[in-house]
């Protein structure tokens, strides 16, 4: 029953911010309080999955061979024990950059704590069909979020990420879980796979393939551009959208079909870990050409996250144990790292105005905690030390060493340049006098930037996941058992 909990106390804050939307400071410490609530359901089931134990329930009948039925497990717990601390942080940064707008406040909370419900539904599905049953419920409740400011712009992007999420959903994903029925009479998640260890055929082949482009939220190039279009949410819809929920459960669900539908003795048995180390390194390159010639901060940072995405699966495709375990970590290094970036753009945004890379400029003079934190993330997501971006690097280059995959080892040196290279020029820009003076004699007349004081409940989580960063690539020992523990 307690694997019910990570599902339900989302599902309780969602109802007690709805009720309470009249009474701003309760309905606020309601949401704070759910997100503490939530931490302690997930840390209080690691013991027991940690020492093996795989706790199932079964919620109610659906299918013969499928009732909804939850099952914990380290990876699972790996995703959950993410994503509850950063919604929390999420929570409590939205009441600043959010400030003044009630009932857009009241909205956000009660749309973020049902995604987190469905994320936790995704993390402990014990079969194909609870999990594409939530995958999808994602889909939906997220679809608000994306449109949350109500804009024209807002509604086309919504379009485009509805009908990536459930064209992709209903015509890709759904058929290859059926697929992959009709092949095993099964639609169990179960380590090492449900296939074999040589299947024969094309069909096995089409039925990867179909998940492989199927499961949209993982953003593998072409499936990818609905996500710099959901960017034209507010900064902590996008927060959660690319570091917390969304392509975490994509990621996560591919994680799923390559350990525990196929297991890696099918996947090489039929080439395709090379298949998918194809797709995987295209959408890395791709990615990381468009973000080095953007202006706009957040499609910068929306285009690093579909080549980071790639990182973690190809991990995975590496069919060895360095690689899986740096794919794995790296959705947790990935997460910290990203939601550190956008929440510092979003406060850079709130204090100054500025939304583009010539913006920057004076950044350094007039907000260095802001412009510290940012490198602290652009450092980790490059890969230097002592950040946790470093490890999981360290990971990745030694498992495709192992794997001898030279192409994928200049893949990713190429790849870590360019994100090096876009991300050091919004610090030198940042880190340029500032063009903006008193009128005067021979000063510049571009138009100045507007903002406010950034408030204090959006610096703290800041700080909080900057930190996180640095502590998680200085002490990996903890999240590297857990990490283990989630690998075959």
């Amino acid at each position: 029953m307690r694997l019910l909990l990570p599902l339900v106390i989302p599902l309780i804050g969602a109802a007690g911010v709805a009720l309470l939307h009249d009474r701003p400071r309760v309905r606020d410490w309601t949401a704070i309080l759910a997100g503490v609530a939530q931490i302690i359901a997930v840390v209080v089931l690691l013991p027991d999955v940690l020492d093996g134990h795989r706790a199932t329930f079964s919620i109610v009948p659906f299918l013969p061979d499928a009732p909804i039925a939850l099952r914990g497990d380290p990876l699972g717990m790996l995703l959950l024990l993410t994503a509850s601390p950063l919604w929390l942080l999420t929570t409590v940064y939205s009441m600043g950059y959010l400030r003044g707008s009630a009932a857009s406040l009241t909205r956000f909370h009660v749309l973020v704590a049902i995604t987190i419900a469905a994320t936790a539904g995704v993390a402990f599905s014990a079969n194909l069909i609870t999990l594409y049953l939530f995958y999808e419920a994602m889909t939906i409740v997220t679809y608000p979020l994306v449109t949350f400011t109500g804009t024209k712009e807002a509604a086309a992007g919504g379009r485009r990420y509805l009908s990536y999420q459930l064209g992709t959903g209903i015509a890709l994903f759904l058929p290859a879980v059926m697929l992959t029925y009709t092949q095993t009479g099964s639609f169990a998640l179960t380590p090492g796979g449900i296939f074999g260890a040589e299947p024969a055929g094309f069909l096995p082949i089409l039925t990867y393939l179909l998940f492989l482009f199927g499961i949209a939220k993982a953003a593998i190039v072409p499936a990818h551009t609905w996500l710099p279009s959901a960017m034209v949410a507010p900064v902590p819809v996008s927060a959660l959208l690319h570091s917390v929920a969304v392509v975490n459960v994509g990621v996560f669900t591919l994680f799923r079909v390559l350990l525990d539908v196929f297991g890696q003795d099918a996947v090489a048995s039929l080439g395709l870990g090379r298949l998918t180390l194809i797709a995987t390194s295209v959408t890395i390159l791709v990615a990381s050409l468009i973000a080095l010639r953007l202006e706009n901060l957040k499609e910068i940072l929306a285009y690093s996250t579909i080549g980071q995405l790639s990182y973690m699966i190809l991990g995975i495709a590496l069919l060895n144990e360095a690689g899986t375990i740096g794919g794995v970590l790296h959705l947790v290094g990935h997460s910290v790292s990203k939601i550190t970036l956008f929440f510092a753009v979003g406060a850079i945004a709130v204090g100054t105005g500025a939304t583009r890379l010539n913006e920057l400029r004076g950044l350094g003079q007039r907000m260095p905690l802001l412009l510290g934190v940012f490198a602290v993330g652009a450092a980790s997501i490059v890969g230097l030390p002592p950040t946790v971006g470093f490890v999981t690097k360290y990971f990745l280059f030694i498992g495709v060493a192992e794997a001898h995959q030279w192409l994928v080892l200049v893949v990713l040196a190429a790849s870590t340049l360019l994100s090096a290279t876009y991300y050091l020029r919004m610090v030198r820009t940042s880190l340029s006098p500032m063009p903006y003076a008193d009128d005067g004699p021979g000063e510049p007349t571009a138009p100045r930037r507007s903002g406010r004081p950034v408030p204090s409940e959006m610096l703290v989580p800041i700080v909080i996941t900057a930190v996180l960063t640095i502590v998680l690539g200085v002490v990996p020992g903890p999240i590297l058992t857990l990490v283990r523990a989630a690998t075959p």
